[in-house]
């Protein structure tokens, strides 16, 4: 669902990605790089630098964990959607972002790690997800600025991902965009609706946006200058626009967007350009950012918590699976002899 560029460590992991090794076969290396420049794909049999491998592995760790953390501040409204509608949409975008998930986690599968290892990363708090998911979901228009914003942020970052050069990544990332598309429009037609009743429902509306516009545009992660990952990145093909590109155009594609729905974006250096054909906007904090990334945000601990507690309450169905699928191949094996 969410990205924030993945440029941010792991706390296991380094900021800066490590130079090549010398060791790394000349040939192999050659074939890599020649696939690489010819705009190709790497698939999970090819070989590839032990550097990419890490890279992707951090960055669609980071993805997978954003999606089933994202989770949690909508399916806090389940049970109070306004009305039988909404809450029929909302538990279908809820499960759609378990399914980015789990699509996720696979493709890192790919790259030799174990899902139970990039779990037990996330639970215990070494590995990073989009720090957007530690602010509360304070009313009911939060949850259609989210589907506006935050899904429309994820979009942007997302729709690139698509031309990845590592195949399994990019394939998983056509279904997820298809359906993240829904949840944006989703998230703008429930605020269309509350900007057509009550000043109250109108006032709900502004605030929602006024504490998550800023938020958003963090989420494409930090200025160019301050992102060493982002060049190697883009060399290797993973990325594919850079980080203040991409929050230009969301940017840019959010003020029309803005203006029919009838909110003000809380941004007073916010004005065309006309010289650079592109909106000005003022500054980030990046403080802010960083300490939410970090762990100190409003919600670090609590969403964390949730997240453990759901994966210590599932272990059961967990574990009759595995003995559900290891009886059939039993049976299987023994039908066969």
């Amino acid at each position: 669902m969410y990205t924030q560029s993945f440029n941010v460590p792991d706390e296991s992991g380094q900021k800066q990605v490590k130079p090549m090794k010398a060791s790394e076969p000349p040939e192999r290396m050659a074939r890599f790089d020649a696939c690489i420049d010819a705009d190709g794909r790497i698939e999970p049999q090819d070989w590839m630098p032990e550097a990419y491998r890490k890279t992707l592995v951090r960055q669609i760790s980071q993805h997978a964990h954003s999606e089933i953390v994202g989770m949690l501040p909508e399916g806090n409204w389940i049970s109070r959607a306004p009305s039988l509608k909404r809450k029929a949409i909302l538990i279908a975008k809820v499960q759609d972002e378990g399914g980015h998930g789990l699509y996720l986690y696979s493709a890192a599968e790919t790259l030799g790690v174990s899902r139970g290892d990039l779990l037990d990363a996330l639970h215990t708090g070494k590995a990073k997800y989009s720090s957007i998911f530690n602010y509360p979901t304070l009313n009911w228009a939060d949850v259609g600025v989210i589907g506006w914003l935050v899904d429309g942020a994820a979009i942007m970052n997302q729709i690139p991902l698509c031309r990845c050069s590592y195949g399994p990544y990019a394939r998983a990332m056509v279904r997820v965009c298809k359906e993240e598309s829904f949840h944006q429009r989703q998230g703008y037609e429930a605020l269309l609706v509350m900007m057509r009743g009550t000043q109250a429902q109108k006032d709900m509306v502004q605030d929602a946006v006024n504490r998550y516009w800023w938020k958003c545009l963090a989420m494409f992660g930090p200025p160019d200058a301050d992102s060493p990952n982002s060049t190697q990145g883009m060399r290797w093909g993973i990325k594919r626009i850079s980080n203040d590109d991409l929050r230009q155009k969301f940017i840019d594609a959010t003020v029309p967007q803005a203006k029919v729905l009838g909110v003000t974006l809380p941004d007073p250096d916010l004005k065309w350009n006309e010289a650079r054909g592109h909106y000005d906007y003022g500054q980030i904090d990046w403080d802010e950012f960083w300490k939410t990334v970090n762990g100190h945000g409003p919600c670090n601990k609590e969403r964390l918590a949730t997240r453990v507690k759901a994966h210590n309450d599932g272990a059961w169905v967990r574990e009759a699976a595995l003995a559900y699928a290891n009886k059939q191949q039993q049976r299987t094996l023994k039908e066969a002899a």
